[in-house]
């Protein structure tokens, strides 16, 4: 009976482990509910199409308004510019200020904010704000 109990637990641990492999991660949701992006978030595929059709547009963050968000200069601009902390990404200004936690919420108008902007900004800054 002994060698049955122990048959049966080691085909339950077999089981479990199985069940976990082969699995992948590309969302975590921590507690506060905010999806984080897991998967590597690049610059120029991810980031500047948001900021070329959201911010860096006439009367906002083309030139006239900084930081330059136009798709030669925007990477430097914000890193640079000292509006992103890759030692404490949530307290980046660029990262305040599209959660509305340093004035009002960018892009201006609910309709421009693409719904997943904050969490990918989020992580390109998490991932060491790197020009790729």
């Amino acid at each position: 009976m002994s060698k049955k109990i122990i048959w049966l637990g080691l085909l339950m641990v077999v089981s479990i482990m199985m069940l976990f492999v082969g699995c992948t991660k590309t969302t975590t949701v921590p507690i506060d509910n905010t999806p984080a992006i897991t998967t590597e978030v690049s610059f120029s595929k991810d980031i500047q199409p948001i900021l070329t059709s959201s911010c860096a547009i006439s009367g906002c963050h083309s030139g006239s308004v900084a930081p330059n968000l136009s798709s030669t200069v925007a990477l430097n601009s914000l890193v640079n510019g000292s509006y992103i902390s890759v030692a404490t990404p949530k307290t980046s200004s660029v990262y305040l200020w599209l959660t509305g936690k340093k004035a009002a919420t960018m892009p201006l108008g609910s309709a421009n904010n693409p719904s997943n902007i904050n969490a990918k900004m989020l992580a390109w800054i998490t991932q060491g704000a790197k020009n790729n």
